[in-house]
């Protein structure tokens, strides 16, 4: 690999300090050299950086290219945001560790949320997803959460019960075998069945597996409704048991009715930190948020995975309350909602996998039941069961001051969650989060410095996910860098989601150039960490 001068760069290092002028000679995959007026050996090749500003790649602190990362290796939409590093296998959802006998039970659980899964996308353990990754080649470097759904379903199924003291042995044991592989901790999908089903026995037994490797406890929380403070202290309840640093994803309140939360939400956070536990937090920078179809239903509802809900849907005393719920709300079943809290019209079909409704894609529910002559409600049924409960959906749901007050804390780091599935018409920010961040909130909102964003991009969660190599412009790190104009912007709307942002010239990865005036290169010298 040759080496990189990047001359007369505006340098933003990732600790929030305010930018300097300076080159960074780049060697063996590493930053070797900073400074001004720096010479390089015959053979390198030379940047005029021409008042762009270079920082450390940036990192995707919370994403779900788990299995779009095994079929699009150069990862082009996330590249050319000048993203370096990616985390994956949040919100319980990984594509390992599997039992020969829970193999079929993760692929589906894994085809709900993006897409068909097939068999051989399924692995024992993290050794075999890296094997798979790395054996062609990656862009990206990546980061790997293993998933709470992934343990469950190979020692227990889809059983909505608590896990018997042998049961939660096994899966801490499982646990432990993906740690020791060099995952970087556990994530909860406390929201997502089967994880949804875990009681606080099981969650303090895997927290205090979380502690003993030194790892991080990442947790979709079990609301964002009008439960969300009682969720956030069960969260801190574990963190408090185990000792372990957590990870709060996507902070938000969802729903008018419970527009306003945020700010009592990070005092919380706050009073916890006060306490000794270490606690932070993701989010995208949107007032909408992303997932499938299934979770308009609770979760109970999914009590033995998709066939026991089918069998639910399909008897009329079963079905009845499940309506209401859904409709209406009310005590039938814990917790809020969403339909209730925000109605048809606001959620809006992202991703269809069935060829004859294919066609309703980028249209709420309410506009798309009208098209078929039937009720939002039922036409939820007949994705279920056309589209095997792999329908995605967009959930119009947030309010912008809360956004704010969530973004602009001290304790936030950024993150896309962004659900790819190709032919689809996905939420934007998987296309846009990090130039938007970078751009427009920046410049047009005043919601940040560039250098505070940047360090928001990069060194937080470089630190919260021990990367202890990256998040940095620092001689001896790797040369993870992205070189960018002030003019970054993104493109990628709710209604033309999948454009690429503007202003990002050059990326490296490791030393390696991915993006060069533009462009990608095809190069991969990105790593599992």
């Amino acid at each position: 690999m040759a080496d990189t001068l990047i001359r007369g760069a505006r340098i933003i290092d990732g600790t929030g300090a305010p930018w300097y002028r300076g080159d960074v000679l780049v060697s063996g995959g590493a930053i070797a050299r900073i400074g001004q007026d720096l010479k390089a050996d015959d053979g390198a090749t030379i940047v005029d950086a021409a008042e762009r500003y270079l920082a450390p790649g940036f990192i995707d602190a919370h994403c779900h290219d788990d299995l779009i990362f095994l079929r699009e290796r150069n990862r082009p939409e996330k590249a050319l945001q000048g993203v370096t590093s990616i985390v994956v296998g949040n919100c319980s959802f990984s594509l390992y560790p599997a039992m020969p006998a829970s193999r079929e039970n993760l692929r589906l659980h894994f085809s709900g949320l993006l897409g068909e899964t097939l068999d051989s996308e399924i692995f024992a353990d993290l050794d075999g997803y890296r094997r798979a990754l790395t054996g062609e080649g990656i862009a990206l470097n990546l980061v790997s959460l293993v998933g709470h759904a992934a343990l469950r379903l190979a020692v227990m199924g889809h059983e909505r019960r608590p896990a018997s003291s042998a049961e939660i042995e096994a899966m801490c044991a499982l646990l432990a075998t993906q740690l020791d592989q060099g995952a970087a901790g556990l994530s909860l999908g406390l929201v997502y069945p089967p994880s949804a089903f875990a009681e606080e026995d099981e969650l303090f037994a895997l927290g205090d597996t979380v502690r003993s490797r030194g790892k991080v406890l990442a947790a979709h929380v079990r609301s964002y409704e009008a439960g969300l403070m009682d969720a956030i202290r069960e969260f801190g309840g574990i963190l408090r048991h185990s000792g372990s640093a957590g990870l709060l994803s996507h902070l938000q309140s969802a729903g008018r009715p419970n527009w306003g939360q945020i700010p009592a939400a990070i005092e919380l956070l706050e009073g916890m930190r006060c306490e000794g536990i270490d606690i932070s937090f993701d989010m995208y920078p949107y007032p909408a948020g992303s997932t499938w179809l299934l979770q308009l239903l609770p979760p109970a509802a999914m009590d033995g995975g998709l066939d026991g809900l089918k069998a639910r849907l399909a008897d009329p005393e079963k079905l009845a309350p499940l309506r209401e719920w859904v409709e209406h709300g009310g005590p039938a079943f814990h917790g809020q909602s969403k339909v209730s809290l925000i109605g048809w019209g606001n959620v809006r079909l992202s991703a269809v996998g069935s060829a004859e409704l294919k066609h309703l894609e980028g249209l709420d529910m309410e506009k798309a039941a009208g098209e078929l002559g039937v009720t939002p409600f039922d036409l939820m049924l007949r994705f279920i069961e056309e589209d095997d409960g792999q329908t995605g959906i967009i959930l119009f749901q947030l309010d912008e001051d809360d956004l704010h007050a969530a973004c602009c804390h001290r304790l936030y780091m950024a993150g896309s969650d962004g659900l790819p599935r190709p032919g689809s018409k996905p939420h934007p920010r998987a296309f846009g989060t990090f130039p938007r961040i970078a751009g427009p909130l920046r410049r047009d909102k005043d919601w940040f410095s560039l250098e505070d964003a940047v360090r928001r991009m990069t060194s937080v969660a470089a630190q919260r996910f021990q990367l202890a190599d990256r998040g940095l412009v620092r001689p001896g790190l790797a040369a993870d860098l992205v070189l960018f104009e002030d003019a970054i912007t993104d493109r990628a709307t709710f209604e033309n989601s999948t454009q690429l942002p503007t202003g990002i010239s050059h990326v490296w990865v490791n030393g390696g150039t991915v993006v060069a005036e533009g462009r990608q290169t095809g190069e991969r010298p990105g790593k599992v960490l």
